[in-house]
């Protein structure tokens, strides 16, 4: 394999005229880069990675710690950022939190030890105070998925407060009243925000909400099966069951079959995040779009900023959901 000393020869320059050649720092004539450009070709030099990070103090890597790595929303989400990076030559190193503080923070660490240039971090567990903390630190991050007022700058966020209210809204404008509601973990700011806007969507249409309606799940299909089971066990009275994310909408629909109920004359059911699996259910889901692969775009777009001075001058902090309607509501009998 071809060094750095051989294409220093062969076009008859310094080290550091290569160096600046391969790196694209300093000024160096048309005549002598193409010299050296020629005698890369002809040697089919390769230069590694650790000395382009050498000479330019980058390593061109973006560090990105998600809650997993199964499903769709999360698959989305890594897909747009790595796209975003891989175009302006930059690769993400990915690692999952599994939503618990010390993986959390381990797989901060973990990246950080990997000398990327900035993270992107999908976090759920550690608390604001940690991560104003770390802000403070050498390596630069963007978080997604979440929004603290101190670190609104580098916060790329959806409104699930106004989410939830949607959710809501699909069932009143259909005529239910009696609407049950499967939450995500309620230790988690975005369940907690889908929730708020949904009660306050029917307290301002003055329809009382039903405490024994509301079943929290883990956002995994089993809990959207159980949460529907437990409300009938409890003969609860409903005509709607409004879900915190489609997986959990997607074990209503299962439950709802194995109670012989037919969807949506018996149950109508409304999602949220509008992923891609939820257009293969009978009938068709409606959910909230969240735009999560465009949030991971415009996540790696920040970095590619503010770390990299890419020209890019469009970033949007905060997006919003939009209700998606399909087949499975309809009037309540």
């Amino acid at each position: 394999m071809a060094t750095i000393y051989e294409v220093s020869a062969l076009a008859g320059v310094s080290l550091a005229t290569v160096s600046r050649v391969i790196n694209g720092s300093g000024r160096v004539s048309e005549k002598t880069s193409k010299k050296v450009r020629a005698a890369i070709q002809t040697l089919d030099y390769r230069p590694s990675s650790a000395a382009k990070s050498l000479a330019s103090n980058r390593t061109d890597s973006v560090g990105v710690l998600v809650s997993e790595f199964h499903g769709p929303f999360y698959g989305a989400m890594m897909s747009g950022i790595e796209s975003e990076l891989r175009a302006k030559s930059k690769h993400g190193i990915f690692a999952a939190g599994h939503s618990d503080e010390i993986s959390e923070k381990e797989g901060i660490e973990f990246l950080i030890d990997r000398s990327c240039d900035a993270l992107i971090l999908h976090v759920e567990a550690v608390s604001d105070a940690y991560l104003i903390e770390l802000s403070k630190g050498k390596t630069p991050f963007v978080l997604i998925n979440r929004f603290i007022p101190e670190l609104a700058d580098i916060c790329i966020s959806l409104n699930n407060d106004l989410g939830g209210h949607m959710a809501a809204h699909a069932m009143l404008d259909a005529g239910h009243t009696h609407i049950a509601y499967i939450s995500g973990p309620l230790w988690k700011n975005d369940s907690r925000d889908r929730l708020h806007g949904f009660k306050n969507a029917l307290e301002k249409a003055l329809v009382p909400f039903d405490e024994g309606l509301l079943f929290e799940g883990d956002y995994h299909e089993e809990s959207g099966r159980q949460g529907l089971l437990n409300f009938v066990k409890n003969k609860k009275k409903f005509t709607a069951v409004a879900c915190a994310n489609d997986e959990m909408a997607s074990g209503v629909y299962k439950a709802a079959r194995e109670l012989g109920l037919t969807l949506p004359e018996d149950l109508s059911v409304v999602g949220f995040d509008h992923s891609i699996f939820a257009s293969y259910l009978y009938p068709q889901l409606s959910s909230v779009n969240y735009p999560i692969g465009r949030m991971g775009k415009m996540a790696a777009r920040l970095v590619l900023r503010n770390i990299y001075k890419a020209l890019i001058k469009d970033i949007k902090h905060e997006f919003e959901p939009e209700l998606i309607s399909h087949d499975s509501i309809a009037q309540p009998k």
